[in-house]
């Protein structure tokens, strides 16, 4: 397959040997006791500061029944190029070598639109950052699809002071928060039910879902406008991000085999055509990087494809993530 021009234009020839040598994934998933190992090809360029995967991506308890994950978990990092989150975020970049990543093309700026487009296949000819009183979004987002198709969903929105927040506070961005946007009755119910603070990595609605083995079959988690990137550092994000996984991939879901992680960015800074790294973390998902067109859409195909519902808008006619990725 041919690697697309805005893909080999971004990602540095550095950040590509990553995977070199790497080949498909087994039919199987990965064995409990013995992770992939890291190609011996390793560049020390972009990714010198790599570290090696902790414990927690190992030891999983994966059965054969389990054909690929029937669970997503969603994080959305901000404005940052595919090339350099893999230089400043060296934990984020050891899983995308160990499982799989790539470069896709976010679809808008400023940094709305693109969440919009997450949850719900299009922009909706929104071009800025205004508040859900500003943008009322008529139709169902990707969570409301997974509802009705009695599958569960839920978002948890970090500094979010009280559930399905509609204003913006120091640290909650609501602009990050697409289902807060979706105005129709029966959206905005869901939302007051299903879109919750996300609490910490020691204590809280995610932390109890994660340790009760019931995350929902669509999720999304948003962290603040530091550990997301946008305000701070991309290692204090890196930081942020690694102490979430340990305790997710040491869970019940992952072990099991129901759940995939998918770790993207909303936007680059627009120093560069508006790609940005797309990580997938799965026990199915081993030295993969998808050279299809992927863009946000392919997204919101794969959460349209857990949910059990058709495409949303535009997402319809996206490469999904699911083939390339074991997913």
């Amino acid at each position: 397959m041919t690697v697309p021009r805005a893909i080999a234009a971004l990602v540095t020839t550095a950040a590509l040997s990553l995977l070199a040598g790497c080949g498909s994934p087994p039919a199987t998933p990965p064995s409990p006791t013995s992770p992939p190992a890291p190609s011996a090809s390793t560049s020390a360029h972009a990714l010198s500061q790599v570290t090696s995967p902790q414990p927690a991506t190992s030891g999983r308890t994966v059965t054969a029944a389990s054909a690929r994950p029937t669970k997503v978990l969603v994080i959305v990092e901000e404005n940052h190029t595919a090339s350099s989150a893999l230089r400043g975020m060296p934990y984020l970049a050891s899983m995308a070598k160990r499982y799989g990543y790539t470069s896709s093309r976010a679809v808008a700026h400023p940094s709305l639109p693109n969440y919009l487009a997450l949850a719900g296949g299009s922009t909706f000819g929104v071009t800025d950052d205004r508040s859900p009183a500003s943008h009322r979004i008529e139709g169902p987002s990707v969570f409301d699809r997974a509802i009705a198709a009695h599958r569960s969903a839920k978002t948890y929105a970090e500094a979010m002071p009280a559930p399905c927040f509609l204003s913006a506070t120091d640290r909650y961005a609501v602009k990050h928060n697409p289902w807060a946007y979706f105005s129709d009755p029966v959206s905005r119910a869901h939302c007051r039910k299903f879109d919750v603070p996300s609490g910490t990595a020691a204590r809280g609605p995610l932390r109890s879902d994660v340790n009760a083995g019931r995350l929902p079959e669509v999720g999304m988690l948003v962290p603040d406008i530091c550990h997301d990137a946008h305000d701070c550092s991309l290692g204090t994000a890196d930081d942020w991000l690694r102490q979430w996984l340990r305790v997710v991939l040491a869970a019940r879901d992952y072990r099991s085999g129901r759940l995939a992680i998918v770790v993207t960015f909303d936007e680059d800074d627009t120093t560069g055509s508006n790609h940005v790294l797309t990580t997938v973390i799965s026990p199915y998902t081993s030295h993969v990087v998808g050279s299809a067109p992927y863009t946000h859409y392919s997204l919101t195909r794969y959460l349209a494809e857990i949910a059990g519902a058709p495409p949303l808008r535009a997402a319809s006619t996206a490469p999904s993530l699911r083939a390339a990725f074991h997913i």
